[in-house]
């Protein structure tokens, strides 16, 4: 196919996208930007004319059935548990994500959010910056370290191992919990969530979203992980029951949490906001240019590839049998 073809081919935007990918998008397809990804705001003609999708998530069943000629849903993110990838993959329609480029970005933040959470960098900072150091002397000792640490992750995926590698340079052991063990590991596997946390003193939570794992980190889990236990959680914030976290981090059943996602973002429930054992950020895990632009590209790579050759570069797992149409 000819970039003019490609020129021809509508793709649909829906909400905010990378403008690095919607430049390359516009550049080489019709592209056509709706307010959000909401099958009402589909027109007659959008109907007739959309064979692809390029969205930060936000892609449900309504909006695919709104599009009968949608061939590809090319997803911005590793993480697609707001695309409805199952209705896809009963209508034929590819959905794709942007795996392996951000991961060790991804990895490098959480272990910059692990040593912020124990050693609390960003609280000593303020510290100094508010003139404390200078009227009230040192900051105090942190009563946690990472030496000693033992380290579970939830989830040993690409961005798990990455953590794993780097977790390992700093000394620390590291055991893992999947729903199966990967065999070309050598880290110890523990079967369920609980027997990991019971184990660690240290969770680190990388799993995706999804009903598989909605608030799989709950009491339970907390008060196996115990009072010397931190929480890190780079992955998804409904894989957390953050109303138990509160909990657990105010009455001292876990000594920190670090998070980086939250269930509803970007509002952060207010127990967490005023825990100062928590350490919080806005979901900036892949958040910089470098990676977030090979994201970007990934998506337009995704979009080019199935229309040029009827083939995806990173198909996700539900969607990996659906081949493009003839057209």
């Amino acid at each position: 196919m000819t970039s003019t073809d490609l020129a021809n081919i509508a793709i649909l935007v829906p909400g905010v996208l990378s403008e690095h990918a919607a430049k390359r998008i516009d550049n080489a397809f019709s592209m056509t930007r709706v307010e959000k990804g909401d099958a009402g705001l589909v027109t007659p003609e959008l109907a007739r004319n959309v064979r692809g999708i390029a969205a930060f998530g936000g892609v449900n069943a309504a909006l695919i059935d709104a599009l009968p000629n949608l061939e590809i849903i090319a997803s911005f993110g590793v993480g697609y548990d707001s695309v409805d990838a199952g209705h896809a993959a009963s209508r034929g329609v590819m959905v794709t994500n942007t795996p392996d480029v951000l991961t060790e970005e991804v990895a490098d933040t959480a272990l910059g959010l692990l040593i912020n959470t124990v050693r609390e960098l960003s609280r000593a900072e303020s510290y100094l910056r508010e003139g404390r150091w200078e009227s009230e002397g040192p900051y105090r000792l942190t009563g946690a370290t990472l030496r000693g640490r033992r380290a579970g992750i939830f989830g040993m995926g690409r961005i798990g191992i990455a953590i794993a590698r780097r977790l390992e340079a700093f000394g620390l052991s590291v055991a893992y919990h999947n729903r199966r063990k990967v065999e070309e590991l050598a880290y110890e596997y523990h079967p369920t969530l609980v027997s990991l946390a019971e184990s660690v003193d240290t969770l680190i939570s990388v799993v995706p979203g999804g009903a598989s794992t909605m608030k799989a980190v709950d009491m339970t889990v907390l008060k196996a992980l115990g009072p010397n236990g931190v929480f890190i959680n780079i992955g998804r914030g409904s894989t957390v029951d953050e109303e138990a976290l509160a909990a657990a981090l105010a009455n001292g059943t876990i000594l920190a949490a670090g998070l980086d996602v939250f269930a509803d973002e970007p509002r952060v429930p207010r127990p967490l906001l005023d825990l100062p054992n928590a350490t919080l950020l806005p979901h900036v895990g892949s958040a910089s240019v470098h990676t977030r632009n090979a994201m970007a590209d990934l998506v337009a790579d995704n979009l080019e590839s199935w229309f040029s050759t009827g083939k995806a570069i990173t198909a996700v797992p539900e969607t990996a049998h659906v081949k493009a149409k003839r057209r």
